[in-house]
């Protein structure tokens, strides 16, 4: 049996160097713009990209298993391997030979989850080492501001996982571009699954990770309750540092609420949820209902670290393993042949993005990253594990359908941790370019930079 053999649950279809922690001013030395005209032109026989995620910090396994994934999209790219979805990706520009005939290097950072560390190391990919696109990054502090600091030196940046609003939204940039979903399409898809499961009498009470994916996601999750009838009984935000989260804990117990929503992701989400369910949230009675804790943002390695506290705790996600198409089947093959475990969901978005990159590059026929931008611009694609996807002009952001999840009640391995509840239409969670929560008619991608 091929290690790929994972058990599938709730099975449905869908259609190198880490800067310091300090801030380094963004200007780019001549060496780093080709006489050609634009940023890192490869002159060679190879093309370099820079894969930039966390290696320490609390989002550190996402940035391991994002990390798997570039380096597994590289083997494809370079005509290694069973070819993943290249195979199975609609946009038949790729043929394993490299990109535009270049074989593909990469060289990596770590962003430590720390905005000024993830553009110094950015920086250094860019101007030491002549990467010409920036991938990765498991922080939406992390992708605003790599994504501002590859707008400035003319490259592209593919984000990972970032799931803020702000992102696409008002720090949105014409060289940015993000697959992963983001906070208020998880509010779209999971509220009509809680006032189904849940009720629409219900009090929440929520924790929320004290940065820009925190803020957003708190606020989408608001609107969308409040609209379905919940009542907001209070928001407290939480340093992204933070271990031990019994302090805020204790005072939801009276605070009259009987739901508490965690907006935390990573290692914030393991222990938060551990803690509460220290305290015996999960066994309460309040308000003459069941007391409930909703995780917004979920993850595979989230859930397992989480163990058997996740059961039966409802979120999102923007990818899971169990998809059952093509593209999906093609990558879990892949990754699990080659790393013994199912890919995680940011392990699908870096994958995916790296491809999305090469793809239009060859579709444009130039690494000129405007070329790129407009190769990327409205492009509608399916074979990478979502299903039909469009990425979107306005915006550069990817629409696609939304799963929601839940925490398995009786797994039958280690990898059987999350059941999909509900595949959400891409419909249910789109949105207008000018939408209030994304910056509305001020939020503008600017134009492309090149670099020259």
């Amino acid at each position: 049996m091929s290690k790929s053999n994972f058990t599938r649950r709730g099975v449905l279809k869908t259609g190198a160097v880490a800067g310091a922690g300090v801030a380094l001013p963004t200007i780019f030395t001549a060496q780093s713009a080709s006489a050609s005209g634009y940023t890192n032109e490869p002159t060679g026989s190879n093309v370099t990209l820079g894969f930039n995620v966390p290696q320490t910090g609390p989002y550190a396994d996402e940035g391991n298993d994002e990390l798997l994934a570039q380096q597994l999209a590289v083997e494809h790219l370079n005509g290694m391997g069973d070819g993943g979805c290249l195979n199975t990706f609609t946009s038949k520009a790729l043929k394993g030979n490299g990109i535009l005939g270049k074989k593909v290097d990469f060289v990596t950072g770590d962003t430590q989850t720390k905005s000024d560390a993830a553009r110094a190391s950015a920086k250094t990919m860019i101007e030491k080492d002549g990467a010409i696109m920036i991938n990765g990054g498991s922080s939406s502090g992390v992708a605003v501001a790599v994504q501002g600091l590859c707008q400035e030196a003319g490259v592209i940046f593919m984000a990972g996982l970032t799931h803020s609003n702000d992102t696409t939204g008002k720090d949105r940039k014409a060289n940015g571009f993000r697959h992963f979903f983001n906070a208020y399409m998880s509010a779209a898809a999971l509220a009509p699954v809680l006032a189904k499961e849940l009720g629409a009498d219900r009090r929440a009470y929520h924790l929320t990770a004290d940065y820009t994916w925190g803020w957003t996601q708190e606020e989408s999750i608001v609107a969308s309750t409040e609209a379905m009838g919940w009542e907001t009984v209070n928001a407290v935000k939480t340093p992204l540092a933070s271990t031990d989260f019994s302090s805020y804990i204790a005072p939801v117990l009276n605070s009259g609420a009987d739901v508490l929503v965690l907006n935390h992701y990573g290692g914030n989400m393991v222990n938060s949820l551990t803690n509460a369910v220290q305290f015996g949230l999960l066994d309460k009675l309040v308000n003459g209902k069941d007391f409930k804790i909703v995780v917004p943002l979920y993850s595979e390695l989230m859930a397992a670290g989480a163990g058997e506290n996740i059961k039966g705790v409802l979120g999102s996600m923007n990818y899971n393993w169990q998809l059952d198409n093509e593209g999906s089947r093609a990558f879990v093959k892949s990754f699990g042949e080659k790393y013994g475990k199912p890919p995680s969901n940011s392990a699908q978005t870096c994958y995916a993005q790296v491809l999305l990159y090469a793809d239009a590059c060859e579709r444009a026929g130039t690494f000129n990253p405007c070329g790129v931008v407009e190769a990327l611009e409205g492009f509608e694609f399916d074979g990478l594990g979502n299903g039909s996807t469009l990425y979107r002009a306005e915006d550069h952001q990817c629409f696609k359908d939304v799963l929601v999840v839940r925490g398995a009640q009786n797994p039958t391995n280690q990898y059987d941790t999350l059941e999909i509840v509900e595949v959400t239409p891409a419909a249910q969670v789109t949105y207008p370019p000018n939408h209030p929560m994304f910056g509305g008619d001020e939020a503008s991608l600017g134009e492309c930079n090149k670099g020259a």
